[in-house]
């Protein structure tokens, strides 16, 4: 029976032997010793000669494992600075306050987490204490993603460092009162100490490989001097699960993004048990970061099991090592040395009498205690071998024991992510084990308390000597003062006002020439980040391509295929363009960096992401989020927007519902134009309000939301009533009365209000002639370019109103004197238009494309969710029947005249 695996003939033809009888030989030897000494000992040299070979720059496919060892040999380690015994007792401090501050909040169900920094402790300590750049020093600093279930960890070491009080801990999770700390890393919470949200898990990897990426971009461009900065991702095992934690892997080994790091803390638990019960976490992500490109640094086992390495002659312990699930390991941590014995050691002779020569002591130190992830040494020649490692990025798996110094019933236990609370002998315990100068007399009430060793004590003072050498404090989030962005030409806004003319224009593509005009401003034009995921020809933007270029840090190696072109393929080193391939999520990481560079580096940076409006707020909201909280400014541009004018796309193309899901976000503006004059008056007022002079009391961390539309439409020219600037900002004017279309309805004709938004403005308009000419009815149409900030002005009012203030919202405010009922159409769902509904003095009626999308013209798909001109004619006149304005037969008529 032929072995599928060997190599048939047919492939030997496809690599000629120039030398045969040379291979024949190494493929003899190759059998010599696997007869001989075995097929471990032939697996051990073919690992070693391919690890050779590898160093060597011979090009083969590298191994994408290796054995389960620190990658760093002790020998290797470098000597470490700094004062170990005081490091040891700063760390022993903050394990002691993170703990406490959890179990004091747990009488307030408040709930938090202790086990992970527990585990995780000398992976920030030993980052906060010899390499993560501050603030204060040249340049921005490091960017760290704190694991967010760590969180207490850090805030442990703020209390030591002074920068948090006792109050402050003890109220945990309890924002509302004005002094508290959020549970996570939440920057619009405790914006001067968390720069970057990481808690939606997922989300922290895949963010700081694109602010990585970003730091780059701003180096490249000339914009910021970005060579200081080092990106530090602290993770979770079981996040490494996450699709978003691995999709931009392949990115970052492409990009050679050697200033960022990626630091797995593999304590092989995630929430409800092991990680990989029956295989082992560690060995599977080192092939995925491997075969990604990435530098992989192993960081395993601490020193007590250099004399076990070191005993293991016949590579007996290495290979139990690699069999051993890591469920089994979990089971070590919390049984005796007479199992371990038996169970780990007992099966090999070699291992047996190896076994022989350890006292009960060492093997219960190995397997319970010494990790490389809990010491200082091993981690920092981890560390700094990834800062040195250039050419790519650097993953650094670090093996440490969940639940590390609780005690017994904390170690390893499957459910520890769930516990919140250590008893008072359980502290003591821990207090005896960290040896803190704690008296039983401090337990009051069985309260635990917070432990200081006092703010001029040599811990206190070593710790903000190291931080002063580092560039300050970290982590910090600081904006530095920054002049407002000179305000962009008038005329590249005022060139909308005058319309199109006969020319029918998209309001996508009136976006894409506003920004066209407004990259060529001398003072912002290079500040503009334009992002697309590999649909700018969708959207009219291949003319940007020559003149802005698309980033590549390798430039153009190669000759386009459109060279000849007006319109080319043009890449380059210098190139403003994101052009990012299919990928929603990598986009949107792009944008959340590049939306608070003013925060992070210093630099205002103004982003538009242009993407397909189903495939944004449907599929990356929690990243919409992650940009809210970590207090981003730009521009969303929700292209091909609207529910029926997509055609022939279908179902999942179809958006009737992103303005909703929008609506949701409080830093998220959302505006729905119906004009280009509109699009470029939002554009404006966006730019002056995160960008520019804020006026008193205005939030400038926000983000503009646009649904724009790839339906050719005749341009009309911005209207010359006063208010209207205003009422396009705030959400709400009147277009036209039908007096001022041109329609001379009948004397005392009954009148309706059309309110219209994005391209449905256009079927009102049409419905408002068709109910003059046909059926002897006024209309009025407004357009209602942002249904939710009409909405949260009205809510706004409320809230005023509960605090003795009269306010009136501004929808009725535009809306006073309106004669008639009012009806609203979009291309949305009726949920966006009856945001407002309740504060609408006039009767109220809605239409909406509700349901799932459809393939067809956008004639027929309008008419099948009944918002067509047609329709509003019907429902407009189903309204004044109701009034006794028309005749109730009127709507019989008119459903059948038009087929409805």
């Amino acid at each position: 029976m032929t072995d599928p695996n060997a190599i048939q003939p047919s492939e030997l033809d496809q690599l000629p032997d120039r030398d045969p009888e040379e291979t024949a030989e190494w493929q003899a030897s190759l059998d010599a010793v696997t007869k001989a000494a075995g097929p471990h000992r032939a697996a051990y040299l073919m690992r070693r000669t391919l690890e050779r070979a590898e160093g060597a720059g011979i090009a083969l496919p590298k191994l994408l494992e290796t054995d389960y060892v620190n990658s760093i040999p002790t020998a290797a380690e470098p000597d470490m600075p700094g004062d170990p015994a005081l490091e040891q007792r700063i760390t022993a401090w903050n394990r002691w306050n993170a703990a406490a501050m959890v179990t004091r909040g747990s009488k307030y169900g408040v709930g938090g987490h202790i086990a992970t920094f527990a585990s995780a402790a000398w992976l920030y300590e030993t980052g906060f204490n010899h390499f993560f750049k501050g603030k204060e020093a040249d340049g921005s600093g490091d960017q760290l993603y704190i694991q967010g279930h760590a969180s207490p960890g850090i805030y442990a070491r703020a209390f030591l460092d002074g920068r948090l009080n006792e109050e402050q801990l003890d109220n945990f999770r309890r924002e509302s009162g004005g002094n508290g700390l959020p549970s996570y890393p939440h920057p619009r919470r405790l914006p001067w100490l968390w720069e970057f949200p990481t808690v939606s898990m997922g989300l922290g990897p895949l963010s700081a490989i694109y602010q990585a990426r970003f730091n780059r971009y701003l180096a490249n461009r000339g914009i910021k001097d970005t060579a200081g900065s080092h990106v530090w991702a602290f993770l979770g095992d079981g996040e490494m699960d996450e699709p978003e934690s691995t999709a931009a892997l392949a990115l970052a080994a492409r990009e050679e993004l050697d200033n960022l790091t990626f630091v797995i803390n593999c304590n092989l638990q995630r929430l409800d048990g092991p990680v990989r019960a029956n295989f082992k976490i560690v060995q599977e992500l080192e092939a995925q970061f491997r075969g990604a490109g990435w530098n992989v640094v192993k960081t395993l086992w601490g020193t007590a099991w250099d004399e076990l390495f070191q005993l293991d002659t016949t590579g007996a312990l290495v290979r139990r090592l690699r069999q051993v699930p890591d469920a089994q390991i979990q089971t070590y941590q919390t049984r005796d040395a007479a199992y371990i014995r038996q169970d780990f050691f007992g099966g090999d002779p070699a291992l047996v009498e190896l076994a022989k020569l350890l006292s009960d002591d060492r093997i219960l130190e190995c397997f319970h205690l010494s990790r490389g992830g809990h010491e200082a040494r091993k981690v920092f020649a981890a560390y700094k071998a990834a800062v040195e490692y250039k050419g790519a990025p650097t993953v650094i798996l670090a093996q440490t024991v969940k639940g590390h110094t609780l005690g017994e019933g904390f170690a390893s236990k499957n459910a520890n992510h769930q516990m919140k609370k250590l008893t008072v002998d359980e502290f003591k315990n821990m207090r005896d084990l960290l040896e803190l100068p704690i008296s039983d007399s401090a337990f009051v009430d069985g309260v635990v308390p917070y432990g200081h060793p006092g703010a001029d004590s040599p811990e206190v003072r070593y710790l903000q000597e190291r931080r002063a050498a580092l560039g300050g404090p970290a982590p910090a989030r600081r904006v530095h003062p920054v002049a407002p962005l000179p305000a962009p030409a008038e005329k590249a806004f005022a060139s909308f006002d005058k319309g199109s003319g006969s020319q029918n224009v998209a309001t996508t593509m009136a976006f894409v020439r506003l920004v066209k005009d407004l990259v060529r401003d001398k003072e912002t034009g290079k500040r503009w980040v334009p992002i697309v995921p590999d649909e700018a020809r969708t959207f009219g933007m291949e003319s940007l391509f020559p003149s802005l270029g698309i980033y590549s840090p390798k430039g153009q190696t190669y000759e386009p295929v459109d060279r000849d072109q007006l319109m080319y393929y043009k890449e380059a080193k210098n190139g403003q363009i994101l052009n990012e391939g299919i990928t929603e999520a990598g986009s949107m990481a792009d944008f959340i960096a590049a939306s608070t560079s003013y925060a992070t580096h210093g630099e205002a940076m103004i982003p538009f992401y242009i993407f397909y409006s189903m495939f944004g707020w449907q599929r990356t909201a929690d990243q919409m989020w992650q940009l809210g909280d970590q207090l981003g400014r730009g521009f969303l541009i929700g292209a091909t927007a609207g529910r029926t004018t997509l055609t022939g796309e279908g179902l999942q193309h179809a958006d009737g519902h992103s303005p909703v899901i929008a609506a949701t976000n409080p830093a998220a503006l959302t505006y729905d134009p119906a004009f280009a004059y509109e699009v470029a008056a939002i554009v404006k007022e966006g730019l002056r309000r995160m960008y520019g002079e804020a006026a008193p009391g205005e939030d400038q961390n926000v983000f503009y939301y646009l649904t724009v539309y790839n339906e050719p439409l005749p341009q009309p020219a911005k209207p010359s009533a006063a208010g209207i600037d205003e009422g396009i900002v705030k959400g709400l004017y009147r277009f036209n009365t039908a007096e001022s279309a041109g329609i001379t309805p009948p004397a005392n004709a009954p009148r309706i209000q059309l309110l219209g938004s994005g391209t449905a403005i256009h079927w009102a308009l049409k419905a408002q002639r068709l109910l003059a000419e046909e059926w002897g009815v006024a209309a009025d149409v407004w357009s209602a370019t942002s249904w939710s900030e009409l909405r949260r002005d009205a809510l706004e009012a409320d809230e005023a109103l509960l605090r003795g203030e009269e306010r009136v919202p501004f929808v009725r405010q535009a809306l006073q004197g309106a004669e008639g009922p009012v009806l609203a159409v979009s291309d949305y769902m009726r949920q966006v238009p009856d945001q407002i509904a309740q504060w609408v003095e006039q009767d109220w009626s809605s239409l909406g494309a509700d349901g799932f999308g459809l393939s067809d013209t956008r004639e027929a798909a309008r008419r099948h969710f009944g918002v067509d001109a047609e329709s509003i004619v019907v429902a407009a006149l189903a309204q004044l029947a109701k009034r006794g304005e028309v005749q109730a037969t009127a709507v019989k008529e008119a459903r059948a005249q038009y087929g409805l």
